[in-house]
């Protein structure tokens, strides 16, 4: 019983600089980890639409050649298409089909020194396919696209011997501080 009595006011004592150290352990934590360090100050975001018959290749590529994007990334887009024209992993060709797709991803790198971009669409079964996108995706309904660049990097794509393809080269601009 003694043994018992010790061990509550022990028990209680202790509790409480204990809990004390753990909150802000974890309080401490918590703030550290929500600062954000952004390497890169200037973002840029375009956002547009693409309408009906339009193609998607085609499009962003006249915006990022008409914006001067040397650094941009495909942030998001979501939209449908009728025809499609994807060249599938290790393929020389695309591959066309049409009817009725909704595109449920759309990624990568675009600048005038060249772009790369790949799609994923799914059909009315859900079925998904994807590759590198090629002239010759025809906008159903929308394409709604946000694209971010940098003006501190500017992408360009070279052979570089690893490859037989131009391969993304990236180039940090000096800050002008």
């Amino acid at each position: 019983m003694y043994y018992n009595l010790l061990q509550q006011k022990f028990n209680k004592h202790t509790k409480l600089p204990l809990m004390r150290a753990v909150f802000i352990i974890l309080v401490s934590l918590i703030l550290f980890s929500c600062q954000q360090k952004t390497a890169m100050q200037n973002i840029t975001t375009y956002a547009f639409r693409l309408k009906p018959g339009q193609d998607l290749k085609t499009e962003i590529q006249k915006l990022v050649n008409e914006k001067q994007i040397k650094a941009g990334w495909i942030a998001t887009c979501a939209g449908s298409l009728t025809k499609y024209n994807i060249r599938f992993a290790n393929q020389p060709n695309g591959s066309i089909d049409s009817g009725h797709f909704e595109i449920v991803s759309l990624t990568g790198t675009v600048s005038v020194n060249g772009s790369h971009i790949h799609i994923s669409i799914s059909d009315s079964t859900g079925k998904t396919i994807g590759g590198h996108l090629i002239e010759g995706c025809t906008i159903y309904t929308t394409a709604e696209i946000v694209i971010l660049s940098s003006n501190e990097l500017v992408f360009k794509r070279e052979k570089d011997g690893t490859t037989e393809w131009e391969e993304l080269q990236v180039e940090e601009l000096k800050n002008k501080e």
